[in-house]
């Protein structure tokens, strides 16, 4: 399926005290399931869109950042707490995912994958039949294209 964006997309924080706009075709736009991105964002799974670093432009305000892990950052409001980003590398690239929540049009960017599959909680899966990757889908191959919960 090809996806073209070639006009900006905006989204923000809760509150508005943080903007930003995204250009251009997404990376992907994958479910997480991770516990880091549980813990994160208080809900059993996360999704972005993501963006090469250069495709990310903040327009108002500062987003705090948090070190995550050694190899990636998160960007949320200092105001009103809402999650805004991943950042950091990926397949080589640096990289900003950003909240789907926190577009003002998330229908534009359905998704189109599941990692960190194997982290997902016992009780809560999609029913969809997206490719499900144990880890990163980077040089990786899904495991699977269903749920694992039967609905």
């Amino acid at each position: 399926m090809t996806r073209e964006h070639d006009t900006a997309a905006s989204g923000g924080c809760h509150c508005g005290a943080v903007r930003y706009e995204v250009f251009g075709s997404p990376v992907y736009v994958p479910y997480c399931h991770c516990e880091s991105c549980r813990k994160t964002s208080g809900a059993p799974v996360v999704m972005y869109v993501m963006f090469e670093r250069t495709q990310v432009r903040f327009t108002k305000g500062n987003r705090k950042l948090y070190r995550s892990s050694a190899t990636a950052e998160r960007g949320f409001c200092r105001d009103c707490g809402t999650p805004l980003t991943w950042e950091g590398d990926w397949g080589g690239k640096s990289v900003i995912e950003v909240h789907i929540s926190t577009l003002e049009d998330p229908e534009r960017f359905p998704p189109d994958r599941h990692v960190f599959h194997s982290e997902r909680l016992s009780w809560f899966d999609v029913a969809d039949r997206l490719p499900r990757y144990s880890g990163t889908s980077v040089n990786a191959e899904p495991y699977s294209y269903r749920p694992t919960v039967e609905f």
